[in-house]
């Protein structure tokens, strides 16, 4: 008998997706992953249409809230807050009010426009 049959070593299921991802990686590229993802998403969407992606974000939104409570995300946006704030200048907040404000504006402004449509 030969010596020179080499046996696969053994490897965890972690490892061999790490190889084979790391694989599929070189073979096609860095971008290959965020263009499946893209495509994937994009049939989703049309499968099951945009409603779908805010009905599984609220189960997420809600599933966060359970697990760590409300506290949490009330001190994380005041983190997120303090951090804008301190990054940002003086007139920032100004100038995002002056956005939403113009953009609640032409939301209001379309809803209020009589329809094209005429009876017929």
């Amino acid at each position: 008998m030969l010596s020179d049959d080499v046996k696969p070593v053994p490897m965890s299921t972690v490892e061999a997706g790490r190889k084979g991802g790391s694989t599929v990686r070189d073979r096609y590229g860095d971008d290959y992953y965020r263009r499946i993802g893209k495509k994937g998403g994009t049939s989703l969407k049309e499968k099951r249409g945009s409603e779908y992606y805010r009905e599984i974000a609220q189960k997420g939104g809600q599933a966060n809230v359970n697990k760590y409570g409300v506290k949490h995300f009330s001190a994380m946006g005041k983190k997120g807050g303090d951090t804008t704030k301190s990054r940002q200048d003086p007139d920032f907040y100004r100038r995002i009010g002056k956005l939403g404000s113009a953009a609640r504006r032409k939301k209001k402004d379309l809803a209020e426009q009589p329809s094209d449509k005429t009876a017929g």
